[in-house]
């Protein structure tokens, strides 16, 4: 099976060989020719290691990094070519921690990019991730748990409605239970929405659970990319270390 990534010309998201050095006279690569494209309403996932270069992809894709060699397209354009406010203001960003503002209420965390856009939209917002607007919009983010805080944090990134969304290992720092809760909650509202979605996890049953796609990088490299169906079936080193872990896991079943 051929496990390079195709190419189209429909994609949202196009990498044409890309690498990223630390600077410009570095020979040391974080990630190094990479290719591939995401399609309108697909939910890629990076699969790798820590350190394998999947949050350096998600930064090249919002113009936080820009290539050392090649290009990243965000629908069509060059990100080097792109008003850069613009371009993040049209890419939602979820992080681990969900990175609220602490002194700042739900409401006023969610709303502060919306009321750039002139358009504020909160309450729905809330609803939609599963709080109650009533009870959870005067909240400080110190009110929250852990799951909340996270709920909040896609609120925020669906904010002003943009066509893409990275997602930078959202669910990590969560305890299982209210992990599998929002991956079931996040699944199904991927389907409603139908964003174009890069998530990054080292977690392959998480990668299994949410991806229309995985790639798997290994220092820097693509090594394979597959469905989920696909990907357990491939025959490589680095495919195999992920899929065995499954078998490690108390009651796990691939």
């Amino acid at each position: 099976m051929n496990t390079k990534p195709a190419i189209s010309d429909n994609e949202t998201i196009k990498f044409r060989k890309v690498s990223f050095h630390i600077n410009d006279i570095s020979s040391r690569s974080i990630v190094s020719g990479i290719s591939f494209g995401v399609s309108h309403g697909e939910t890629l996932v990076l699969l790798g290691r820590s350190g394998s270069g999947k949050t350096t992809l998600l930064r090249l894709i919002n113009g936080m990094l820009f290539p050392s060699h090649g290009e990243v397209l965000i629908q069509e354009r060059s990100t080097r070519d792109w008003n850069l406010i613009r371009l993040r203001r049209g890419i939602g960003y979820v992080i681990q921690d969900a990175g609220l503002f602490p002194h700042f209420t739900v409401a006023e965390n969610i709303g502060l990019v919306p009321s750039l856009e002139k358009w504020v939209r909160v309450a729905e917002l809330l609803a939609l991730v599963g709080l109650d607007p009533s009870e959870f919009a005067d909240r400080r983010p110190r009110e929250l748990s852990g799951g909340q805080r996270q709920r909040v944090g896609v609120a925020r990134a669906l904010a002003a409605d943009p066509p893409i969304l990275l997602m930078d290992e959202p669910f990590g720092a969560l305890d299982p239970v209210t992990r599998a809760e929002l991956q079931r909650e996040f699944s199904a509202l991927t389907r409603r929405l139908g964003k174009t979605i890069v998530f990054v996890t080292h977690d392959l049953r998480e990668a299994l659970h949410l991806a229309s796609r995985i790639i798997l990088l290994e220092a820097g490299r693509i090594v394979a990319s597959a469905t989920p169906q696909e990907f357990l079936r491939l025959d490589h080193p680095e495919v195999r270390a992920f899929t065995s872990s499954l078998a490690l896991t108390p009651g796990a079943s691939a």
